[in-house]
């Protein structure tokens, strides 16, 4: 078999990924801060990792993937103060949400997905060691960690302390011994949610909750951790100190992280009025299309979401679908294997899904030329193919007959194949064909077979 390449973050080599214990490997990938709808760039590492789960589950006896949910962090008491809510209400209103848009993009669902809320004290438990360790001191009410204990902080970022000392701003806190020191722990007025420590009441900071979750769930080492491009600093960097300074591992085997999404060749941003949510998409497209698009570039290459690119991703899969429903009734007999696929071949280096969608276009075009003797090999084959990346998962003629944004209904358009079938048997040719024209117009093509006449939208 192909040995799987990944491109570490940490130095940006792609090597043969070695896992810690070949018999169980462990993900960990940052997940939502639930306060609000996730928007398409939220979506990508989520797909991006799923499809990911799929491959390690294809080659390992057994794959923990753990996904966080952020439900304690200022933006949340901001919003919830905003809507007059309770903050529990209002996150999980939103990790609902998450979830269900989510499984809509055909995401697999993690294998934990642990809460900050629930883990409190085992971020304690890490601040204290921090303490004790000497990595990390009390200063107003806060505990934060000292970027100056640790030899190598900054390595995953390629930052050198120097630098962040020279770029900080003249308002930095206080109580902070370095410009780099980060909080672990901070004070809670009576008005915010808070806990009762050794430090005063108070929450925890936002990098200290992953490092403690992955120790209680995954251990002290892990084989991948990924998330965007944009969490590498000071998320991740941060991560990484308070795990390695903190614990007895080494923590990460392999760092992942997808690039960014723009919105029509500009960045998203709420100033721009361009950030487009899932929720607000799937009314327009499927969750198959959306999946499509955003594995229609390597994930380390920056994306540009549009129309244009989602409209391609949903022509190629109802070219997909088309071969599908072509091959009729067709039974595929013994299901493949994925890792049999040459999709799957193609995700072994480093889960390059543009070179995975290039092979899924050649098992559409075999199957379109397969004669009735190879149908069911051709069709198993496309199917395999598309389950390793998370498509094709409908039935084709469902997915054909289902209306656009501003489409005709199915049972409509049926209705209007049956008028126009009953106007040749009356050969009124004139009216047949100005149905077949006003169909046309709707951007539904009919074909004309044997057995009667069959249709697809455009």
């Amino acid at each position: 078999m192909t040995e799987l390449l990944l491109t570490n973050s940490a130095g940006g080599e792609k090597s043969v990924f070695t896992p810690v214990d070949p018999e169980h490997i462990r993900m960990y990938v940052c997940g939502p801060t639930v306060y609000n709808l996730v928007h398409i760039g939220n979506a990508r590492p989520v797909v991006v990792f799923d499809t990911l789960f799929r491959v390690l589950q294809a080659l390992y006896p057994k794959v923990t993937y753990a996904r966080n949910i952020t439900d304690i962090d200022d933006k949340i008491i901001v919003a919830a103060r905003e809507r007059g809510s309770d903050i529990s209400i209002l996150t999980q209103e939103f990790t609902d949400k998450f979830r269900q848009d989510m499984a809509a993009l055909n995401n697999l669902e993690p294998s934990i997905e642990p809460q900050a809320t629930e883990h409190v004290e085992a971020m304690l438990d890490l601040a204290t060691r921090l303490i004790e360790r000497g990595h990390a001191y009390v200063a107003e009410g806060h505990v934060l960690f000292d970027v100056t204990s640790m030899d190598d902080y900054g390595a995953l970022s390629g930052r050198q302390l120097d630098d962040m000392r020279a770029g900080a701003r003249v308002d930095v806190a206080s109580y902070k011994r370095h410009p780099g020191d980060f909080v672990l722990w901070k004070p809670s007025n009576d008005d915010d949610p808070g806990w009762d420590s050794d430090y005063g009441r108070g929450r925890p900071g936002w990098h200290l909750e992953c490092s403690a979750m992955i120790h209680q769930h995954l251990g002290d080492n892990i084989d991948i951790h990924g998330g965007g491009r944009d969490l590498i600093f000071p998320h991740h960097e941060n991560e990484r100190a308070q795990s390695c300074c903190g614990y007895d591992g080494s923590f990460v085997g392999t760092w992942m992280h997808n690039a960014y999404v723009d919105m029509d060749g500009e960045k998203m941003s709420k100033s721009l009025g361009n950030v487009r949510t899932v929720r607000e998409l799937l009314e327009q497209y499927p969750g198959e299309t959306l999946r499509f698009a955003l594995l229609s570039a390597h994930y380390r290459s920056p994306l540009n979401f549009s129309k244009s690119l989602l409209d391609t991703a949903q022509s190629t899969l109802d070219s997909f679908y088309l071969a599908l429903r072509n091959a009729g009734d067709v039974e595929v007999g013994r299901p493949i294997e994925p890792h049999l696929s040459p999709v799957f071949s193609a995700l072994m280096d480093d889960l390059n899904t543009p070179a995975a969608i290039a092979e899924l276009h050649q098992l559409a075009k075999a199957l379109n030329k397969a004669t009735d003797s190879g149908k069911a090999t051709a069709k198993a084959a496309l199917l395999a193919g598309g389950a390793v990346l998370g498509v094709l998962s409908q039935d084709p003629v469902t997915w054909l007959s289902a209306p656009g944004s501003d489409g005709l209904a199915a049972e409509v358009i049926d209705q209007m194949l049956v008028d126009r079938a009953e106007a040749k048997a009356n050969r009124d040719f004139s009216r047949a064909d100005a149905i077949r024209d006003e169909l046309n117009a709707a951007g539904i093509i009919i074909e004309d077979g044997a057995s009667g006449a069959t249709w697809r939208r455009g």
